[in-house]
């Protein structure tokens, strides 16, 4: 009886691990067949010329019509057509009145070294932004050797940092040091006979001011190329600006809240 008993068990036993084991092969081979059906699905879309994706990093590099920036995206797919966009941006915008100049000699001739300065500027303007929108496919490729047009809408917050400009001069005594516009000696940083040359990036990073504001922008976009996984597109578009403190750039020249440029970025990244 006992023999009986201990067979029963282990026949039992025996028929719960292989039916565990049949489970398990099961739930590999549901997911073996969901991964085949998902990576089909995506054949059949790079085929059409659909860039479909879950999620995309892209990092760009900006030319401003007042300034330059680089910048990172991260997209997440809300369909095939439309895609929830998160941007990080730093920026540094100049004055359209700023112009590089070298040392000037008494004779009224330049000496062409040493570093060059910005005659009159008061304030080195930096932005850090951030920002959400959309990304809205116009257009797909019509083979994957295509182009695919997408519509940009975007904004957020901006943080403008501006850190004062410093040239270096030689005052009454022959004696060089460094001045800025609202320093006691503002009168040798406006004189283009006592400037040697500017200061680089060695002053007024202690002494930034904070401007809060916000932004937007709008763009297209167009992505050219030939693997779906692969970022790589042209964006052009419009921004605007608005800070809450007066932006104080270049002397002689009123101070500014509101501003407009146009843009161009080169993007670079991956998707899955």
């Amino acid at each position: 009886m006992k023999k009986i008993i201990a067979a029963i068990i282990c026949i039992c036993i025996t028929l719960g691990a292989f039916s565990q084991q049949r489970t398990a092969e099961q739930r590999k081979e549901d997911k073996r067949r969901a991964k085949r059906e998902k990576m089909n699905e995506l054949m059949r879309l790079e085929e059409e010329g659909v860039p479909s994706f879950h999620k995309q990093n892209a990092f760009g590099i900006k030319l401003n019509t007042d300034g330059w920036g680089i910048s990172y995206e991260l997209g997440r797919a809300n369909s095939v057509t439309r895609a929830t966009i998160f941007q990080l941006e730093f920026n540094e915008k100049k004055h359209r009145k700023e112009q590089k100049a070298n040392r000037q000699t008494d004779a009224g001739g330049f000496i062409f070294f040493g570093n060059p300065f910005v005659y009159g500027k008061r304030n080195i303007f930096y932005q850090l932004k951030l920002a959400a929108g959309q990304q809205i496919l116009i257009g797909g490729k019509n083979n994957k050797n295509g182009v695919s047009v997408y519509g940009i809408g975007a904004g957020g917050l901006s943080l403008g940092f501006l850190r004062p400009y410093y040239v270096e001069v030689q005052d009454q005594a022959n004696e060089t040091r460094y001045v800025k516009y609202d320093s006691p000696d503002s009168s040798l940083f406006l004189s283009t006979a006592n400037i040697l040359g500017g200061s680089g990036l060695s002053k007024g990073w202690n002494e930034m001011k904070f401007a809060p504001g916000l932004h937007a922008k709008t763009a297209l976009r167009f992505d050219y190329n030939r693997f779906n996984t692969i970022v790589s597109a042209i964006e052009g578009g419009i921004n605007v600006e608005y800070y809450f403190k007066d932006i104080e750039q270049m002397a002689y020249n009123p101070s500014r809240k509101f501003f407009v440029n146009a843009y161009v970025s080169f993007l670079f990244g991956k998707r899955k």
